[in-house]
């Protein structure tokens, strides 16, 4: 079989997998988009949600910087919700749940007609490498793919084994084989794999449901889309639905831990601690009499529905039990069961900033083979990979966000400072600046990088353009105009003051053409003034940290004074700025002050 040749071959065609292509493409390299079965490109393995606590701030984001998922989203959403909307602006995030099948047949036609991007169904069985750089990837059918860099975007499939009660068997997913001997491939290449484990809850058929028993949840008639130049206007949207399950179903449950894969021993590896099953919660919570459950349709056209809540791997007998114990599903019918599913992750600290490996050049990580959870963060970290893979080609400077600059600017920190014992998911706590990284703004934030490297075109660049624009003619006025003596900024300050109210009393505001969106974000900058300076300046002395460079072929067993702990924790994540050096675990204060010392005397 005839060696093909490409710049860029991306393997796995999930939410990284898409994103990371479609940049690559994009960007003019010629990629290969290698996935087992396309008709399963962009599936959403668990529920068909985008966006959420964070997460909604990585779409917009993703959006900002050039990236699909935003559009794809709002192409396939049949409910959205604002969450948080009665906190502060920096913990509001928009959620959309989307049909299932809608959301990926939208993508599956953007990659169709995206020039530079050839698809391949595919399994890959190794990746070739030349000495420390990658050369490519072999095929199990033995197709030889050529490429100066590779983006691996396995998802769950490294030698996955799915769970339900006693029962095991090989897979990626439900119906669909796992990668095996990819791992044993990465394992040659000197990578070091550890072990995760997520999983899913049972599907019913809505039809058999009570909802006269169940908590409406409405869609927001007036929503927050995902992409930036969606059209604002009503959205007839699909309800969820809430409900809760009851001690006699946490009894069930204790009744049977014995047959738990999770309690047997049968799963060894770590799940998510912030998405646990349904056994975990009784267990870790016995007081707790009950936990939510949010019935959430997967489409329009079908009448399955989501179980969010009851993540689990109990044997399908107890699934029965545990679904019809849950008020308005007495009557429910399973259309599949829950399954746990384990598999082999490369731990990240392996990985450089770029998400470019540190052992093999031009070999790119990106989603849950590092470590993360979530169709958010996957895409997030893809769009980064495929955007570096070409800088890298190229030979131009790879983009690197800031903790101040993105959420997933602080996801992939995180991960390759900190690592991932646990599969990572992405909350506004974990975000330092988060009143500066909200949803508003992502592409005053993000729009100029996207710009910078090619992937924002000219019609948007102009949109964020006449966004400055209105939000600093705004200012002006705002500044300038007085009552009563004094500015509209002050009094646009006080907290029962809000823009409607200047709009309807100062002819100024009212006559200027300012979109809702622009204005909204001058009333919150305006209204956290304070909060946001004092962010500034916490940043601009973090600057200098992140701005101290630590050179790459370092010695740490040469830097006098440094606790050992210190120099195996240096050694192994090889932080490149005394800013990250700080954030590793065990690093302290006085262990990044003889590291400055340090590089002080080298210079």
């Amino acid at each position: 079989m005839q060696d093909e040749t490409f710049d860029i071959v991306v393997v796995g065609g999930g939410h990284a997998g898409c994103e990371a292509a479609l940049a690559a493409a994009r960007l003019g390299a010629r990629t290969a988009l290698v996935t087992i079965r396309f008709d399963r490109v962009a599936e959403m393995s668990c529920n068909p949600a985008i966006g959420g606590q964070a997460k909604g701030q990585i779409v917009r984001e993703i959006d900002a910087l050039g990236g699909e998922m935003a559009r794809v989203a709002d192409s396939s959403a049949i409910q959205y919700r604002l969450l948080n909307r009665s906190k502060g602006p920096a913990v509001q995030s928009p959620r959309a749940q989307c049909d299932r099948r809608a959301y990926a047949q939208a993508m599956q036609a953007v990659l169709r007609r995206q020039p530079n991007l050839h698809v391949l169904e595919e399994t890959v069985a190794d990746i070739l490498a030349r000495g420390d750089e990658v050369a490519g990837v072999v095929c199990e059918s033995g197709r030889r793919l050529s490429a100066r860099a590779v983006v691996l975007t396995a998802g769950t499939f490294l030698r996955g084994v799915l769970h339900c009660g006693p029962k095991t068997w090989p897979g990626g997913r439900i119906d669909e084989a796992p990668a095996d001997r990819l791992s044993q491939g990465l394992e040659r290449l000197g990578l070091a794999l550890g072990r995760l484990k997520t999983g899913t809850p049972p599907r019913v058929d809505g039809r058999t449901l009570d909802y006269m028993r169940l908590e409406e949840q409405p869609s927001d008639p007036e929503p927050v889309r995902f992409a930036f130049d969606a059209p604002d206007g009503p959205f007839d949207g699909l309800p969820c639905w809430l409900t809760r399950t009851t001690p006699p179903i946490h009894e069930a449950i204790r009744a049977n831990l014995d047959r738990a894969p999770i309690y047997t021993g049968q799963i060894q590896s770590t799940g998510p601690r912030y998405c646990p099953s349904i056994e975990a919660k009784v267990v870790r919570f016995p007081d707790r009499g009950h936990h939510q459950v949010f019935l959430e349709p997967e489409g329009r056209g079908t009448h399955v529905v989501y179980c969010n809540g009851i993540a689990t791997s109990l044997p399908e007998d107890v699934q029965d039990v545990l679904v019809r114990g849950i008020p308005g599903m007495e009557r429910a019918t399973i259309v599949r069961y829950g399954y746990a599913v384990e598999y082999d992750f490369v731990p990240p600290t392996q990985t450089q900033a770029t998400l470019e490996s540190k052992r093999v050049g031009g070999l790119f990580l990106a989603g849950q083979i590092n470590g993360t959870s979530g169709y958010e963060e996957a895409a997030g970290q893809g769009l980064l990979a495929g955007i570096n893979a070409v800088q890298r080609l190229l030979g131009r400077e790879p983009v690197v966000l800031g903790r101040d600059q993105a959420y997933i600017g602080v996801l992939i920190d995180d991960l390759v400072t900190k690592g991932a014992e646990e599969p990572y998911r992405m909350f506004t706590s974990l975000a330092e600046y988060r009143l500066l990284l909200r949803h508003d703004n992502a592409d005053r934030r993000l729009a100029p990088v996207g710009r910078r490297v090619g992937l924002v075109s000219d019609t948007v660049w102009r949109r964020v353009e006449e966004k400055e624009r209105q939000i600093g003619e705004a200012r002006r006025v705002l500044q300038t105009v007085r009552r009563g003596g004094r500015t509209l900024e002050a009094i646009l300050r006080r907290p029962d003051v809000a823009w409607t109210d200047l709009v309807r009393d100062v002819p100024d505001l009212a006559d200027l053409a300012i979109a809702p969106e622009a204005a909204r974000q001058v009333e919150i900058e305006t209204k956290y003034a304070g909060y946001l300076a004092r962010q500034e300046a916490q940043i601009e002395r973090t600057r200098r940290m992140e701005n101290r460079p630590i050179p790459a072929d370092i010695d740490y067993g040469q830097v006098p004074h440094l606790r050992n702990e210190a120099r195996e924790k240096l050694a192994r994540v090889r932080p490149r700025s005394l800013g990250q050096a700080g954030r590793i675990a065990g690093i302290g204060p006085a262990d990044q002050a003889v590291l400055m010392i340090y590089l002080g005397s080298r210079a």
